[in-house]
């Protein structure tokens, strides 16, 4: 959820921080990677996945959707607010599709 309300990069870095430092702590940051990579790559996936799939649940955590907004609204078309994007398209839509995808690559 945190990559609705950040870009999808610090998201990542944060969550991929906070486990190299939780599953190898104490080693050096390149070196915890590559073992993260190495043995449990199914963090790495999740990290990924949650960080890139989340950010579309808002306008503020992808770029292009508030791009598009800001498009749409100057050539007169009427977008839905903050929360109206949220509980109009987030929930009903990009949910059940993300539980859909997570449950056929991740299953």
């Amino acid at each position: 959820m945190l990559s609705s309300f950040l870009d999808n990069a610090p998201t990542y870095l944060t969550f991929l921080s906070t486990t190299v430092g939780r599953i190898y702590p104490g080693m050096p940051e390149r070196e915890a990677i590559l073992r993260l990579v190495a043995e449990n790559h199914a963090y790495l996936q999740a990290i990924a996945t949650g960080a890139v799939f989340m950010g579309a649940n808002t306008y503020i955590g992808n770029a292009p959707n508030f791009m598009v907004k800001s498009i749409a609204e100057e050539a007169g078309i009427e977008m839905p607010s903050f929360f109206g994007y949220i509980f109009r398209y987030a929930l009903p839509f990009l949910v059940p599709v993300f539980l859909l995808a997570t449950w056929v690559f991740f299953a």
